[in-house]
């Protein structure tokens, strides 16, 4: 509670209401008129999720800004990391966030912003591996909806066991249960380091293996939203490409520890 405090001083709580002015009307088609529905799970410090629906960090910071620049007023939801894209896909809510990819997939069945941040794939073990290859043969795990299951099926096959959210798969790595795990690398490296997560646990950076995309060229990250929507659409990519050029997206990077460098995006590209 005290780090979810502490940072959000320096990000916009989005469950907090916002003052309009009597003569701000928004163009932005929403699931509720008027108001901005935000599945959210909880993945520090992109993403806190409490269980009694607050969250912050730097993914509800850059929608808290799309939505009062469109005066639209943030409604949250807090569910495991799957059901954040079924929420959307399904119409109860108008976007998911917590570091989600940009991805092939993914485009069929929802609206992607423009990239945010980079994120990078990190492997998680008591033994210290740096790549693929010397996982392949243990008991691995990362997440259901993250972009790499598909490739690290292939890789694993009926070794790599999927959790619901990163808690559950850090509990298995923490008791022996499981031997590597693969979660981002960012956020690993943030709560091991200011929270004391994954104690014993070796978070190293991927190195690339053409087997496994997210290693090679580290995945861009969006908002995602509901297909077809392209009200929402262009009110999220204005508004991110704003916060990017005023540098107030950097200084929430910065603002937890990491390089303003992953913000330099690059183009706007889809993992397959």
């Amino acid at each position: 509670m005290t780090r979810i405090l502490s940072f959000a001083s320096i990000a916009l709580l989005a469950s907090a209401s916002f003052s309009f002015a009597t003569d701000c009307a928004t163009t932005v088609k929403t699931v509720n008129q008027g108001k901005l529905t935000v599945a959210a799970y909880d993945y520090p410090p992109f993403t806190y999720a409490s269980p009694d629906g607050t969250i912050s960090g730097i993914d509800p910071e850059i929608v808290t800004r799309a939505a009062k620049a469109n005066c639209l007023e943030v409604v949250p939801l807090v569910m495991d990391p799957a059901a954040t894209i079924q929420a959307v896909v399904s119409g109860k809510a108008d976007v998911a966030i917590g570091s989600w990819n940009r991805t092939e997939a993914r485009s069929k069945v929802l609206g992607q912003s423009t990239p945010t941040y980079l994120d990078h794939m990190g492997i998680y073990s008591k033994a210290g591996y740096e790549s693929i290859e010397e996982a392949v043969g243990h008991n691995a795990g990362t997440v259901q909806g993250f972009f790499w299951v598909r490739d690290l099926q292939k890789v694993f096959g009926a070794n790599l066991k999927l959790y619901p959210t990163p808690v559950a798969m850090a509990q298995d790595l923490a008791a022996g249960r499981l031997d590597v795990g693969f979660l981002g690398y960012n956020s690993g490296i943030f709560n091991q380091k200011k929270n004391g997560a994954y104690p014993g646990i070796a978070i190293k950076m991927a190195k690339p293996d053409e087997k496994v995309g997210a290693t090679v060229l580290p995945p861009q990250t969006t908002i995602l939203y509901t297909k077809g929507n392209d009200t929402l659409g262009q009110a999220l990519d204005a508004s991110i490409k704003k916060q990017q050029a005023d540098g107030s997206l950097a200084k929430a990077i910065e603002a937890v520890g990491f390089d303003a460098s992953i913000v330099d995006v690059g183009e706007p590209r889809l993992v397959k």
